[in-house]
């Protein structure tokens, strides 16, 4: 198990590497230029020279990800453009709100999906099931954002229950919570509904009914167990969405998450801001990924076996 536990977190390496990549030569291509926004429109020709050469700007774009790859593996990340701190320090500050509101948006999510996809596959074709797909349907097409101000209007103008921004105790994340928690439920209800209806089918299912153990418990016992392999996997892609998904709801609902900062900086043209931004969001989308896999083990011995 370890073995493979330390064969993933080396393998996140090239990944890591090849996204800053990417990143790298989009923002070369991006409109707008960084000094600019820095020194303003009416800075002078030697001031602005001067700036771009201090940056490395002038260099080739090859050898300006380079320099930086090479500052990464020291433990730098660079300095801001626009509040001229460290990258680092300022994505260490913003890293606990965007884990919050995840944990939050999950908590939520699995807490409601399951129950709904497992109640729909039960009473399937009744208007039970009906109504459990219909409000995965809504959480599937409503958008994230349009939703966050939906319950901003209801819970905060109107009933006055929970605070409208900021990030200051756990009631600031709960709206937000709601909004990203709403949309992975619906996915993860719809596959936990269509996995229990597989297995509630096979034959090992019938078998024990006919021996005599009552449903629920060979719902509970026997069927949800074999379900849940599709459900973990479905759940660490939304968790990954849920990240893309904290960028507008961080920016809506006013946290100082990691998504809010990358929206700013990319807005202020602030590169090493957004190269941080980007590199925090795929180490967290890989870290959720070996979870997955490794919460297969715990779920099927079989596979479990494969890892040893």
């Amino acid at each position: 198990m370890w073995k493979y536990i330390l064969k993933r977190i080396v393998a996140m390496i090239p990944v890591l590497i090849g996204v800053t990549l990417i990143v790298y030569f989009i923002l070369s291509l991006a409109p707008g230029d960084p000094v600019r926004a820095m020194l303003g429109e009416q800075s002078t020709p030697e001031a602005y020279e001067e700036m771009r050469e201090a940056l490395g700007l002038n260099d080739p774009v090859i050898v300006q990800w380079g320099r930086y790859i090479l500052n990464l593996f020291r433990g730098d990340f660079g300095i801001s453009y626009k509040t001229k701190t460290n990258v680092a320090v300022e994505l260490a500050a913003r890293i606990p709100s965007t884990l919050t509101l995840s944990f939050f948006a999950t908590t939520i999510a699995i807490i409601f999906a399951l129950p709904l996809g497992i109640i729909a596959a039960v009473k399937q074709n009744t208007w039970i099931d009906g109504i459990s797909m219909f409000i995965s349907l809504l959480g599937v097409s409503i958008p994230i954002f349009w939703f966050g101000l939906l319950l901003l209007q209801f819970f905060c103008l109107k009933l006055g229950w929970f605070p409208a921004s900021g990030a200051d105790t756990w009631l600031h994340y709960v709206m937000p919570g709601m909004a990203l928690g709403f949309h992975c439920m619906a996915s993860i209800a719809r596959i936990t509904r269509s996995s229990m209806l597989e297995v509630i089918r096979q034959d090992y299912i019938r078998t024990a009914r006919s021996k005599g153990l009552s449903y629920n418990k060979v719902i509970r016992k026997h069927a949800l167990k074999n379900a849940l392999i599709p459900t973990i996997t479905v759940t660490g892609l939304q968790i990954g969405s849920l990240l893309a998904g904290s960028v507008l709801t961080e920016t809506v609902f006013g946290i100082p998450g990691i998504g809010r900062l990358m929206i700013q900086s990319i807005q202020g043209l602030d590169y090493p801001m957004v190269l941080g931004c980007i590199l925090v969001f795929t180490l967290m989308f890989s870290i959720v990924n070996l979870i997955v896999d490794l919460l297969y083990a715990f779920v099927d011995p079989r596979i479990k076996a494969q890892y040893s």
